[in-house]
């Protein structure tokens, strides 16, 4: 018998101990060995849970059982969860994480000190919730050199935005019923600015390029500033616009940045809608693989954490290789120096003036009609250009106002 802790009783560690108790003769069957809880950490207590009894204040007393051979933290958050985490690892106990705060800033960290001392980490809830990706990413698609990752990866903006498509909602609208139906926290900073996306994007590119990225690494976009006349542009494209983490291989560097795209409509990933998440690997041998389905919830999430710590117990006596070095400062390159084409909009007296303007900085620009436009605006469509050149050319741009930019990805 193997006896687990669970660090908080919040939505995924209810969620945990929920799979573990239910679907226990099958997970004992498919792990080797009976997994059985012997502690779950919280603060508060539940005293009308048929597991009551289970329940400590005391994280002490879970450091030091021996009997406690693997962890699973659900708490979220920095700090505790770090200290807790890395002391359990110190103790000789493996862990089993969802929290993807934790693993982007301090995964390869928590990876070390698991190698050094014979123990395993292990977090695919992390990213894709009960997506499987990361063991995938690391075993099945092993024998590919992958050069890019890029996804949806966030569930409550895309919600948000499939609403702003679907049923032309105004960006506040759509929020205001992410919060009501529960994809959207009271304060939904961390989804809408971008840093969840931020923080997952980051654990598949350590991963699959086997450097840390840390989030401060990575420059991040958030949905904020979209308008219903941003979609109208989108579909005058035949594009469809997504919050998209995407990280591209350069030499023995990186481009890696979260941002609101257009996609086309044709991309694996356009008819990934509502709270639903789609990841698209590419690798030179397999070439394009998309992992789709819900990137959160109780029991989804629940279920990859329970498939860890099924693995941590075959995996006891032996270390499974999952594995990332440091990263170092100039290893994510300047976004500035990556290359998109763009949609731009501009407001302008003189249409003609500045597209002829823009034909001389910016060469082969298409012009783009949307019903309902202001008659002074002036919407276009780049060729492929750095956003470091872009910049440097609208700087010398007079008289006019820059609506909005947007990048496009052939995706």
């Amino acid at each position: 018998m193997i006896q687990v802790a669970i660090l908080g009783h919040g939505v995924v560690g209810s969620g945990v101990a929920e799979v573990l108790r239910q679907n226990h003769e099958t997970i004992t069957h498919k792990a080797g060995d009976s997994i059985e809880i012997k502690r779950i950490l919280d603060l508060r207590s539940f005293p009308d849970l048929p597991y009551a009894s289970l329940f400590t204040t005391s994280f002490d007393e879970i450091l030091n059982d021996p009997d406690i051979r693997i962890v699973v933290e659900t708490m979220g958050g920095l700090h505790p969860a770090y200290d807790y985490v890395k002391a359990c690892l110190l103790a000789g106990k493996s862990v089993v994480t969802s929290n993807k705060e934790l693993v982007a800033a301090c995964g390869d960290e928590l990876l070390a000190v698991a190698k050094e001392n014979n123990l395993n980490f292990l977090f695919e809830a992390s990213v894709g919730g009960g997506i499987p990706i990361l063991r995938p990413l690391d075993q099945c698609l092993a024998a590919n050199e992958v050069y890019e990752i890029a996804g949806i990866l966030n569930g409550t903006t895309n919600f948000m935005l499939t609403r702003m498509v679907q049923d032309h909602m105004d960006f506040d609208t759509a929020l205001a019923l992410a919060q009501q139906f529960g994809y959207a926290e009271r304060n939904p900073a961390a989804d809408i600015e971008g840093h969840d996306a931020c923080r997952k994007i980051c654990i598949l590119a350590s991963l699959a390029f086997g450097k840390h990225v840390y989030p401060d690494q990575v420059h991040t976009e958030g949905i904020t500033e979209l308008t219903p006349e941003d979609v109208r542009y989108a579909d005058a494209l035949s594009c469809v616009i997504k919050l998209i983490g995407r990280v591209r291989q350069q030499g023995d560097k990186i481009h890696c940045l979260v941002a609101p795209m257009l996609i086309p409509k044709t991309s694996l990933l356009a008819d990934v809608n509502d709270v639903f998440n789609g990841i698209m690997v590419r690798g030179n041998a397999i070439g394009d693989v998309v992992f789709y389905g819900r990137g959160a919830g109780k029991l989804p999430t629940a279920s990859a954490v329970v498939a860890d710590v099924i693995d941590e117990v075959k995996h006891l006596n032996a270390r499974k290789y999952l594995f990332w070095d440091r990263g170092e400062p100039d290893y994510v390159l300047d976004p500035k120096t990556d290359a998109y084409a763009y949609l731009l909009r501009f407001r302008t007296a003189d249409k003609q003036a500045l597209l002829n303007r823009l034909h001389e900085a910016l060469g082969d620009i298409a012009v783009v009609s949307c019903p309902g436009a202001p008659e002074e605006e002036l919407a276009v469509r780049t060729p492929s250009v750095t956003e470091e050149e872009l910049n440097r050319q609208l700087a010398t741009l007079t008289d006019i106002t820059v609506v909005r930019r947007l990048r496009i990805a052939e995706l």
